[in-house]
């Protein structure tokens, strides 16, 4: 993900201490992200989407890499997207891990989230 950063930022003829304030954090963040040594916190995750025009974490092929890519692009914990769904932690961790599959209520629940027609507002 740093590369496409530092291709989108170079793209917008930007700082690294511009687009550390667009997304809200600081410039040796960013300067870290491009260079590979660290990946963007949950928290900053809804401002990197932002920021590069597309969510790099689509690249998913099973219902378990949809509902996790998606919970980040969010930027809310596993713990807030369950309270979200509805359902226990647990619960959410046994799908992540592919050990159950959502049915049922549930399964349309996630398919709403996934398909990004959801609204969020954490309780």
């Amino acid at each position: 993900m740093g590369e496409e950063i530092r291709k989108r930022r170079l793209d917008l003829s930007l700082r690294q201490i511009d687009v550390a304030k667009m997304i809200g954090c600081d410039e040796m963040t960013v300067v870290n992200w491009e260079k590979g040594h660290a990946s963007p916190r949950i928290h900053h995750m809804p401002k990197v989407i932002e920021f590069l025009g597309i969510n790099p974490l689509q690249k998913c092929d099973t219902l378990a890499q949809r509902i996790v890519s998606r919970r980040k692009a969010l930027g809310i914990t596993q713990k807030d997207f369950a309270r979200e769904l509805g359902i226990d932690p647990s619960t959410l961790a046994r799908w992540k891990r592919q050990e159950r599959i959502p049915t049922g209520h549930f399964l349309s629940t996630v398919e709403t989230v996934l398909s990004g027609n959801q609204t969020w507002v954490l309780h």
